[in-house]
């Protein structure tokens, strides 16, 4: 019940109801580079606000405009954190709010795709609520930070806010299927972080292989293979 209760809460259309365009641009501003944004629904909270923009419910100009301004404040807040706090941040322990492998999850990312992250992390949950912070950590150049930054800000904001917006417009009726909509949108973008998990996995996997393979790793006090009877004859 909990649970449910949980995600109802969750719902864009419920907090969008419940707070407004103004909450609604908290919530960009918090999952963009706030360490207690990492869980809320912001794919589908821009996708829902272009579909009610459609439909007369919202002012599109402001979602879009505000959206994108959220966006790169709170990623231009997360990077001052990370370049504030510094490594420690890898040392916190977990808390109810705070998970050290999403910490790690957004460093590998950031690691294996460079200054791209910033971009390519807007459209991945968790991963775009700590890549910022991440970047602040490794003192990214500032000037490089902030162009990645507006160009992500830009194609995540306005891109889903107007694919919500020209998909409510073209299809009449839309909201009876808000719901499935929603559901494949959070799917979608589940789907790197699934690929990224099983690629650790098999990285791990690997690993413990080679491990298992190499001579140098045996045990050196442990029996080596039995001589053949032949070899223990005296000559």
């Amino acid at each position: 019940m909990p649970v449910l209760l949980l995600a109802a809460s969750l719902s864009p259309e419920h907090l969008i109801a419940t707070f407004g365009t103004i909450g609604l641009l908290a919530i960009i501003f918090a999952e963009s580079g706030l360490l207690i944004g990492f869980f809320l629904p912001g794919d589908s909270l821009l996708f829902t606000a272009g579909l009610l923009a459609s439909q007369g419910k919202l002012n599109l100009a402001v979602i879009v405009v505000g959206c994108f301004i959220a966006a790169v404040v709170g990623d231009q807040v997360g990077y001052w954190f990370g370049n504030r706090v510094g490594p420690t941040l890898f040392r916190r322990p977990d808390s109810r709010l705070f998970k050290q492998e999403n910490v790690e999850r957004a460093r590998k990312f950031f690691d294996e795709h460079g200054s791209k992250t910033i971009v390519l992390a807007r459209f991945i949950p968790i991963v775009r609520t700590f890549a910022p912070i991440v970047a602040g950590i490794s003192k990214m150049h500032y000037r490089t930070f902030v162009t990645y930054n507006v160009v992500g800000a830009a194609l995540w904001a306005g891109g889903v806010t107007m694919a919500g917006y020209l998909l409510g417009s073209t299809i009449p009726s839309i909201d009876r299927y808000l719901l499935p909509i929603i559901a494949l949108i959070v799917a979608m973008s589940l789907i790197p972080v699934g690929l990224e998990a099983r690629r650790n996995r098999a990285k791990r996997a690997a690993a413990a292989t080679q491990v298992t393979d190499d001579p140098s790793t045996a045990d050196p006090s442990a029996p080596g293979p039995e001589q053949p009877a032949s070899e223990r004859l005296p000559s």
